[in-house]
């Protein structure tokens, strides 16, 4: 296990040096990124000191991305519970994450390849990307994130998980999923720097679809990760409405 540790911290160590983050023209893994900080940094005892890849690039085509509003009928049909439970958003044993991210509040779940990507809690699928369009040098926009999915969770926040290696069978937009359901398997598509992990990020729903700067992530995710991968419920329902409340959306 140790080994494991050791071997995943220098696979953290050269994602950090390369930088996952999309500066305009810069394609040499040497740029150094830019960190941004929290205001109140999550302590976490086994993430690394660094900071990691981060997410963006050119406009989706209607081949790439399919998204929906949650359909009235699903809402209708199963109306959502008074308690919701949350699940840590990556099944496996050898998992590590930043408390910080390049650029804005997110942040990288590093992990193998092929590990199982979940949905953090029950709700409708929003948005997925089903096939990696991403070139590198790009401007920002949303295909940095490679195969993804975004879902609103009955709690009314939205949960965004991105280099994915595959799209499960069935998850489509207006589909409703529960916590701890498969949504995909871990990878390295869009701008993952070659390194296998999982960008995920918290926002409010907003505009449901197409808002890529929020989606990608508003809030620093470190302190919720934390609870829910020991069984914890933590939420940040109130953390989000106050984001949206400050910013109207606006990332």
């Amino acid at each position: 296990m140790r080994f494991l540790r050791t071997l995943s911290g220098l696979t953290v160590v050269a994602a950090c040096l390369a930088g996952c983050g999309s500066v305009a023209g810069a394609g040499s893994p040497a740029a150094t990124p830019i960190f941004v900080q929290p205001s109140a940094t999550p302590q976490f005892g086994s993430a690394p000191s660094a900071g990691a890849p981060a997410e963006a690039a050119p406009a989706p085509t209607e081949a790439t991305t399919t998204s929906a509003s949650p359909p009235a009928a699903a809402s209708s049909s199963a109306p959502a519970p008074t308690t919701v439970k949350y699940a840590f958003p990556v099944d496996a044993s050898n998992v590590d994450f930043h408390t910080t991210h390049s650029k804005y509040p997110a942040t990288d779940i590093f992990v193998d390849c092929g590990e199982r990507f979940v949905a953090t809690t029950s709700g409708v699928v929003l948005e997925i990307s089903l096939k990696d369009k991403y070139v590198k040098g790009s401007a920002d926009g949303p295909n940095n994130g490679g195969l993804s999915v975004s879902i609103l969770g009955d709690d009314g926040v939205r949960y965004y998980g991105s280099h994915l290696s595959k799209v499960q069978s069935g998850i489509e937009a207006g589909v409703r999923v529960e916590a701890g359901q498969l949504l995909g398997k871990t990878g390295k598509t869009g701008n993952a720097n070659n390194v296998c992990h999982l960008h995920y990020g918290i926002s409010p729903a907003c505009a449901k679809t197409g808002d890529w700067k929020v989606r990608r992530g508003v809030i620093w995710p470190a302190t919720f990760l934390k609870s829910w991968r020991k069984g914890g419920q933590k939420s940040p329902v109130s953390t989000v409405e106050s984001w949206e409340k400050k910013n109207d959306c606006k990332a």
